[in-house]
């Protein structure tokens, strides 16, 4: 995310990715022989695991970038992706105790991140026959442990906490009427709660031993630090940190990325404060995220192609009669913070914008009723593309991440190049 997004001198540098998702189940020992349990512990948090480890139910989330073809309105055929990759973790991921029955796991430490890498280079080789190239293979080990590795040589570690908490959303700056007219019944001095979910995302060379970017044991004191600063508290009256601060989602994700900053490699945090709402802070920007559902019908098929065609390349999604989606659009605002306010962008503004751009599609069929896909294919990166020009002349260019969920498998973004 780079700066304010108030006025722009020239058209900004787009990036489009299609992510399909994939599950696997294998058993892993992160334990090192010869270590003590306190060891075990500090390093990858398993110190209670013997000799045959524990196991995980994994998902891994392949991301392709580049431009769709014209023609069909896919960037890459995720079906053939699934073609391609399915084989690669059935014979070495799926049902396997990756120390004994996947090398290099014999020698290394099966870590998220390791495996993060691992499971790129495996489905890189995989997918040379297609023309998209594989960017970031993205690794939920666990509920609270993930990592991606990026095709560049990055690989990044995300941590996941939990907490409740009252406040009131206000600034100390703005009079209580200014705060109830820009925050509604948020700003009431009898203050409400939320259980907020923050994902945390470490970057850094990763230990050649430990195969971690942060042992564990330094991630989870952080952690723990910030979870009895936060839990069970009134965020105004309680924490001293914040007082004279705004108290907002985005300013409440600035402190804590400063705050763990002390102490690790953060690189970005996102704090939810409801499942469909989060802000972003990356030690320079804020961002504010939204995520608004409509449902259409819809049938893939390129105007150009026979019947037998489109079968071909969209298999059972270009069924004559149709099918469809509840599609899930998340909407991404960012720029410099607004030091009175504490906002980034005024959350009604942006509900409503991403509500009015949706209306006008739900319950419709998209390729019969929607003028955007009368002459294109309606897949997702076409979706993602026809509703980012719409949106972002009602968001005053403020938008920089425009994401389409398609199924639980799929996902297209389109977003600003940083």
């Amino acid at each position: 995310m780079s700066g304010d997004r108030g006025s722009r001198d020239r058209k900004p540098s787009m990036l489009l990715t299609a992510n399909r998702r994939f599950a696997f189940s294998a058993s892993r020992r992160l334990a090192r022989d010869g270590s003590t349990s306190a060891e075990n512990e500090r390093r990858w948090g398993a110190g209670s695991e013997r000799e045959w480890g524990s196991g995980e139910n994994y998902q891994a989330f392949l991301v392709y970038a580049g431009e769709p073809d014209p023609r069909t309105g896919m960037l890459v055929n995720l079906a053939e992706v699934k073609r391609l990759i399915k084989p690669v973790l059935d014979e070495r991921y799926d049902h396997r105790f990756l120390n004994r029955d996947t090398p290099p796991f014999d020698r290394v430490v099966p870590t998220a991140e390791n495996v993060a890498s691992d499971l790129l280079a495996a489905a890189a080789r995989a997918s040379e026959g297609i023309v998209a190239p594989l960017v970031a293979c993205h690794l939920r080990e666990a509920p609270g442990i993930g990592a991606t590795a990026w095709a560049d040589g990055r690989v990044e570690r995300e941590a996941w906490l939990e907490f409740s908490a009252a406040r009131r959303t206000c600034s100390p700056h703005l009079s209580d009427a200014d705060n109830e007219a820009l925050f509604g019944r948020a700003a009431s001095p009898a203050g409400h709660g939320h259980g907020y979910r923050l994902r945390v995302t470490l970057a850094g060379a990763v230990d050649a031993d430990d195969g971690t970017i942060v042992p564990h044991g330094e991630v989870a004191a952080g952690l723990a630090d910030l979870h009895a600063l936060l839990d069970h508290r009134h965020l105004n009256l309680e924490v001293v940190e914040l007082a004279g601060e705004p108290v907002t989602t985005e300013c409440l994700a600035r402190f804590v990325f400063r705050r763990l900053a002390r102490r690790l490699p953060v690189v970005r945090v996102r704090l939810y404060e409801m499942p469909h709402l989060f802000a972003e802070f990356d030690g320079a920007t804020a961002a504010l995220g939204l995520e608004h559902a409509f449902s259409a019908a819809h049938r893939l098929q390129a105007r150009g192609l026979s019947d037998e065609e489109n079968r071909r390349v969209f298999g059972k999604c270009s069924n004559p009669n149709g099918h469809g989606h509840r599609y899930t659009v998340q909407a991404t605002v960012a720029g410099t913070l607004d030091e009175r306010t504490g906002t980034v962008f005024a959350l009604d503004r942006l509900a409503g914008a991403l509500g009015a751009v949706l209306a006008a599609w739900d319950r419709r069929h998209l390729d019969l009723e929607v003028e955007a896909f009368r002459d294109h294919p309606s897949t997702g990166e076409n979706i993602v593309r026809a509703l980012w020009p719409l949106l972002a002349r009602r968001l005053d260019d403020r938008l920089v991440r425009l994401r389409v969920f398609e199924t639980e498998n799929n996902r297209f973004t389109l977003r600003e190049r940083r």
